[in-house]
């Protein structure tokens, strides 16, 4: 015998300890955790019997780091302010050319502004490389009249997929890593190149807020996940308001606890977006550029994790959604993801009008508002969120407006669906299939303005910023941001 490993041990880690021989080290990072011949369903959970699950899982198609040679580096100038930038590139004659954003965050223990832009950036590597299946060639057409991004990982897959595609053998791809070109994370990719509006997501479409912020003189540090989950609340304190982009949906324990924390010590948090807080990620304890999902139950979701394989690898935690671990997103930020339709808006129809909530709508012409935008043409759209109070939205928040769309064709997420005539609402389906945008107020002064719609931060833009959507924004702003 040469050497012997039993793969049932040191399952977080990258490497398989000897029986005989040579440490066993694990390249690009293969699936652990994995159900063996041992198996025999009496037990869900791998930590509780490592012995029925001595399976690795390698796919040829497991991309990890591509360990390409630095060709340059940047050092980041001390006065450089925190915001957005992207790195433009171009190759000699034929090269080529590409543009890779970055972040630059305040000097670690400082803040340079009163607002903190929390960027999604495990959603981003989780959705990285997405291969949509209803991706079509033609949309190349559009893409070059438009001058969008010219590449699509659905026709480069050798650049490794998302954890929304599947590895070449059918199963889920449940890792998540930033160390290869991620094309869907540059300016200008279109996600839906066959819409009738600007088919924008994630990156490209957070920068509709990044936009109206500059628009409005408003300053702002940048934040990202990776600062959230390493630092917990202490990153974000002393900012008067810390507000999410357009979808922050894949979250660890230590970022939710984060911005938990932060608003139950007085801070004023904002959620501008839909289907937030859903997805429950881990990140590798040896390498924090690695992340992993794995799709247990029920939710929204590409592929699903086979029986006895919902526990993470990188922590043993659970995985699936975090409502399913007892932290649904209605207990944060007091929405929650609701339904699901094709990529189009409608407008709010305002639904309160209390005079103590009459400065949220100072300068707001119409009752029903943002029937347009560059997301799905309209504010409230795609993915929606709404109230719930059996899993935690409070009983004093206060709904300001609800999407006035026709959501006949929208899904119900499967975790509302009891059958097919009752869901876990209590009333019909179509009543369910609603964004609430809502407003409360906590015990130590902090406060949660949240919108329940992907598309909303699309309408912030229109009319040359210069939009009820815009205003019911910069009303809460101006109020939070000047208080002591």
């Amino acid at each position: 015998m040469i050497a012997a490993w039993d793969l049932s041990t040191a399952i977080p880690h990258s490497h398989v300890p000897a029986l005989t021989g040579p440490t066993l080290h694990l390249v690009n990072f293969p699936t652990r955790a994995m159900t063996g011949s041992h198996w025999d369903a009496s037990e869900m959970c791998w930590r509780h019997k490592p012995e029925h699950y001595d399976a690795i899982h390698f796919h040829e198609d497991d991309i990890y780091d591509f360990g390409w040679q630095t060709d340059f580096s940047l050092t980041v100038p001390e006065d450089m302010p925190s915001g957005v930038y992207v790195m433009h590139i171009e190759g000699e004659g034929e090269g080529g050319k590409d543009a890779v954003p970055f972040y630059i965050c305040p000097p670690k223990g400082t803040r340079h502004a009163d607002l903190c832009v929390l960027i999604p950036t495990f959603t981003y590597v989780v959705y990285g490389n997405h291969a949509r299946p209803d991706y079509d060639p033609a949309w190349q057409g559009r893409m070059r009249d438009w001058g969008a991004y010219p590449q699509n990982p659905a026709e480069y897959r050798d650049y490794g997929l998302s954890t929304y595609n599947t590895h070449s053998d059918g199963s889920g791809i449940c890792h998540a890593s930033h160390r290869r070109p991620l094309f869907n994370f540059r300016p200008g990719f279109l996600t839906f190149g066959a819409t009738g509006c600007s088919g924008l997501r994630h990156f490209p479409a957070d920068s509709h807020l990044i936009s109206w912020l500059h628009a409005k003189g408003i300053p702002y540090d940048i934040i990202t996940d990776h600062e959230l989950h390493a630092e917990g609340a202490k990153v974000l304190a002393g900012y008067k308001a810390v507000t999410t982009t357009t979808h922050p949906e894949y979250h660890t324990a230590e970022t939710l606890d984060a911005l938990r924390d932060y608003r139950d010590a007085g801070g004023n948090l904002l959620y501008l977006g839909g289907n937030g807080f859903y997805w429950r990620v881990a990140r590798h304890a040896e390498n924090d550029s690695l992340l992993e999902i794995r799709r247990a139950e029920d939710g929204i979701r590409a592929w699903a994790a086979e029986p006895g394989e919902y526990y993470n690898a990188f922590d043993g935690s659970y995985g699936g959604l975090w409502r399913r671990s007892g932290r649904a997103p209605q207990a944060l930020v007091g929405i929650g993801f609701a339904a699901q339709g094709d990529f189009q808006g409608a407008p709010y129809q305002r639904m309160n009008f209390d005079p103590a909530f009459e400065w949220l709508f100072n300068g707001v012409k119409e009752d029903f508002f943002g029937d347009y935008g560059f997301s799905g043409n309209g504010a409230a759209g795609f993915e929606l969120d709404h109230v719930d109070q059996r899993i935690g939205s409070p009983l004093n928040h206060v709904l300001l407006a609800r999407s006035a769309g026709d959501n006949q064709a929208f899904m119900l997420v499967p975790e509302e669906q009891l059958t097919h005539l009752t869901n876990l609402t209590g009333g019909s389906e179509q009543d369910a299939k609603h964004a609430d945008l809502i407003y409360f107020e906590l015990p130590e002064g902090g406060s949660v303005f949240s919108v329940g719609s992907i598309t909303f931060c699309g309408s912030l833009p229109w009319n040359d910023f210069d939009n009820d959507v815009s205003r019911i924004l910069e009303n809460y702003l101006a109020c939070k941001m000047t208080q002591q």
